[in-house]
């Protein structure tokens, strides 16, 4: 699986790694396992530097789309995307720009930065 992803709900928490070769498909069942375990809310990591350019500009764009989707049906988090890489950099920017959706998103080049400014962030209600 290309995209490995773990829930604390005690600390409100998804940590996604991306790895190898991703597609629409895995992205789209990490979104349906963060919404099956009631995790959509939660603050989020998702790590993407050791993706190849799989995803082309198109399906990034469809998929910030989706969350736009998720963000009318519920709370959504906030998402610290962490892109070391050029290319890995460009593809979380594309994805960024369709993912309009209320709720904080930044791009970082290390995770600690990343990790740093989502525990700044608020816990979700409830």
């Amino acid at each position: 699986m290309p995209v490995h992803w773990t829930i604390s709900h005690a600390n409100k928490l998804v940590v996604a790694v991306a790895k190898d070769q991703v597609t629409v498909s895995d992205i789209e069942k990490y979104f349906a396992g963060m919404t099956a375990d009631g995790a959509m809310a939660y603050r989020k990591i998702f790590e993407i530097t050791h993706t190849p350019t799989a995803l082309s500009e198109e399906n990034l764009r469809a998929l910030g789309e989706r969350v736009v989707l998720y963000a009318q049906h519920g709370q959504i988090g906030p998402v610290a995307i962490v892109a070391a890489s050029d290319e890995s950099f460009n593809q979380a920017q594309i994805f960024a720009a369709a993912a309009t959706a209320r709720r904080p998103l930044a791009i970082f080049r290390e995770l600690h930065a990343a990790r740093q400014w989502l525990d700044a962030q608020p816990l979700p209600e409830g």
